[in-house]
Formats: structure tokens, C-alpha cells, sequence
């Protein structure tokens, strides 16, 4: 008996030796884990390089043409109010070829006559050529109002200083982008490019609102007067 407890307990020891290199060379030879690198999210950046292109001289541009003129900033809502009874400031309407975005106020839906010219001759010209309005989504503001603009759009101009909004004085529009295709863009920036050149208006596609900020000189309305009596001589000719 105690001979065969002996054998018993050396073949125990000899498949316990077995079981455990066995699983010493499982583990040498496991094929390693390889761990999956999480994939980076590719962010393509879009070169920024606009036609119609803002700047801080621009901005000091406008304000000078509003000290020259001796506009108000507008301060509140009653300056506001007071200035259109008086027709300082005059009413922009939609038309066929012209859209006011729903958020402006009945009150917000002004500016001054010579930027009123403007609208009305670039969205006529817009719609003739692609058959679609111009959306208007900015007039006149006033200061109260920038302050709280400032609040929620960082990108927004001051209320003060010597690069202020030239809305506060009535003689800038927004036109919305969202509605225009690529085409009608590049159609957009000559045309105000063209009478940028000529120093009739201050333009800027702004990047993060999806609008063109556009100032207009008051010698734009004197300009416009002076094309319509080349035109009318022009069909006098003709006839």
C-alpha cells in the first residue's frame, strides 16, 4: 500500500509539472493584443479669403463718414422714433425683388434715403438676373440695441468708440447669404465690388453671420441721379 501511495503521489506530481509548463508555454506564446489607436476626426480647414473683405480701416472709414455728416447714434427707441416722423429716416418696403427678414421690427425696417437707394437698385438688379429676392436682414439700430447684439454675437461692432456700428446711424444694410447659391454670390460680390471701387460703399461678406455687412456713402444718391440722366439722354438718342 505504501509503495503504491508512493507511484501514486509521484505520477500526481509529474501531471501537475505537465498541467503547469503547459500553461506557462500558453502564456509565452499568447499572440499579442493589439490595441486599435482611436481615430482622429479629420477637420478641414476652408480657406477664408473673400471678395468683399472687412477690416479695422474700414470700420474707421464708415464712422468718418458718419462724423462727416454729423449723424446721430442712434440711442434708444425714441431717438429712433423721432427720426423717422421726421423722415430722416425712411421706410424700406418688400417688393417682388426684396425680402425683410420676419425678426425686424416694424420700427427696424428703416434706414436712410440714399441707402434706401441702394437696396432697391441692387435686389432689382439681383432679380432681373436670377429671377429671385434679396434678403434684407438688418437696418437700422440703436445703441441700446448693440449692447444687447454684443451679449450673444462677440463678431458684433461696438456700441462705442471710433469703430462703432454704422447701423447705429441708419446707413448700412445686412442681405442674408443662406438663400444665395455660389453663383449668385460671386454675381453679389462684383457687383458691390464695383461700386466699392468707386468709393460708394463700404462692404464686408462677414465669416461667422451668414450675411454682407454693406455701409453706403451718401454720394451714392447723387451717383444714381446722375446714371438715370445718362440713361434718359442715352433713349432720347435712340428715339
Amino acid at each position: 500500500m505504501r509503495s503504491f501511495s508512493r507511484i501514486s503521489g509521484r505520477w500526481f506530481v509529474f501531471f501537475l509539472c505537465i498541467a503547469a509548463s503547459t500553461n506557462l508555454f500558453a502564456l509565452h506564446n499568447r499572440a499579442p493584443v493589439r490595441r486599435k489607436r482611436p481615430v482622429q476626426p479629420v477637420v478641414r480647414r476652408v480657406r477664408w479669403n473673400p471678395v468683399l473683405r472687412g477690416s479695422h480701416e474700414s470700420m474707421i472709414r464708415q464712422n468718418e463718414v458718419i462724423d462727416e455728416l454729423q449723424l446721430p447714434r442712434i440711442a434708444d427707441d425714441e431717438q429712433l422714433l423721432s427720426l423717422e416722423v421726421r423722415d430722416e429716416l425712411v421706410p424700406v418696403s418688400e417688393t417682388p425683388a426684396l425680402r425683410l427678414a420676419p425678426h425686424l421690427d416694424a420700427t427696424r425696417r428703416y434706414c436712410r434715403r440714399w441707402t434706401r437707394e441702394f437696396v432697391k437698385d441692387v435686389s432689382e438688379a439681383y432679380y432681373r438676373r436670377f429671377k429671385k429676392p434679396l434678403w434684407v436682414t438688418s437696418l437700422v439700430r440703436t445703441v441700446e440695441q448693440q449692447h444687447r447684439l454684443r451679449r450673444t454675437n462677440r463678431n458684433a461692432a461696438p456700441a462705442e468708440g471710433e469703430i462703432t456700428s454704422s447701423h447705429l446711424a441708419g446707413i448700412s444694410v445686412d442681405f442674408g447669404k443662406r438663400p444665395m447659391l455660389p453663383s449668385e454670390r460671386r454675381w453679389f460680390d462684383q457687383y458691390v465690388l464695383s461700386l466699392q471701387r468707386q468709393g460708394l460703399v463700404e462692404a464686408a461678406e462677414e465669416r461667422r453671420q451668414a450675411c454682407y455687412h454693406i455701409m453706403v456713402s451718401y454720394k451714392y444718391e447723387e451717383w444714381g441721379a446722375e446714371r438715370e440722366r445718362k440713361l434718359t439722354a442715352s433713349a432720347q438718342e435712340i428715339n
